[in-house]
């Protein structure tokens, strides 16, 4: 923009430093399409709090998963279940140390659970303080199926003001759920959109999930994907579309309740 701006005002596009703080000046003032600089709101607060837990789960994860090849090699087979802090020291307490390797294996899983717990300490005010700045928000989102505390905080966060986009089409090419056209001769397919806000993607992917584990629209919608000859990872793309539409219309309904 700046660099039209140039070309107009002197038939040039070089730049300089002069010509180019007055041409960004100009492009700044007359452009109706750029966002406003405004002061942090509520929805900074949200990504904040959902930063921060979301940090903690990822240094939670690593000792997990040292966790679980330890208990792979002190019992056959490791903890087949989920793992919680209680069931990894049951299974510790189940094993006999009958050599030096066995002993110091022990001891590091036991350190390694110490680790987690530490962590799982930490992150359940963190997701009771995410949960009490959603309620404040006023949002509706966790009324949509497959959307909790956690991702609302996410979406509302990435999305900030739902007005910037002034289609629900518009909102899906942000949040890479428009699929990009990669057909071939006959064979129409699309792929993955590497593109976008990926924060916001993966909370709309734990929610088309989510949704396919209970009977519902979205459920039904994956399963009539399948049936049209579509693989899992395509059916579960094609469902990411309408739920991206269902969060728009929600953010925006939510829009026009706060400012009425």
């Amino acid at each position: 923009m700046a660099s039209r701006v140039r070309v107009l005002g002197s038939g040039k596009s070089h730049k300089n430093d002069p010509n180019d703080a007055r041409s960004v000046a100009i492009a700044a003032l007359r452009h109706p399409g750029l966002v406003t600089v405004v002061v942090d709101d509520h929805t900074r607060v949200l990504g904040l709090l959902a930063k921060r837990h979301r940090d903690v789960a990822r240094l939670k994860n690593k000792p997990a998963c040292c966790l679980h090849a330890l208990l792979a090699e002190l019992s056959a087979g490791g903890l087949a279940s989920k793992m919680t802090v209680n069931k990894a020291n049951s299974l510790l307490e189940s094993v006999e140390a009958t050599d030096g390797a066995t002993r110091q294996r022990i001891v590091t899983a036991t350190e390694l659970v110490d680790d987690i717990a530490r962590f799982e300490t930490q992150m359940r005010p963190s997701k009771k303080r995410i949960g009490t700045a959603v309620v404040a928000s006023d949002t509706s989102l966790c009324d949509i199926r497959g959307i909790g505390p956690i991702d609302a905080a996410v979406i509302l966060s990435s999305v900030g003001d739902i007005n910037r986009f002034p289609t629900k089409s518009h909102f899906a090419s942000y949040n890479a759920t428009a699929p990009i056209d990669a057909s071939s001769g006959n064979h129409k397919r699309h792929r993955l959109n590497p593109t976008g806000n990926r924060k916001l993607n993966h909370a709309l992917h734990i929610a088309t999930v989510s949704q396919l584990r209970y009977p519902c629209k979205g459920r039904h919608y994956y399963h009539k994907k399948l049936a049209e000859g579509k693989t899992g990872k395509e059916a579960i793309r094609a469902l990411k579309r309408p739920i991206s539409d269902v969060v728009y219309r929600q953010l925006r309904t939510d829009a026009r309740r706060i400012i009425s």
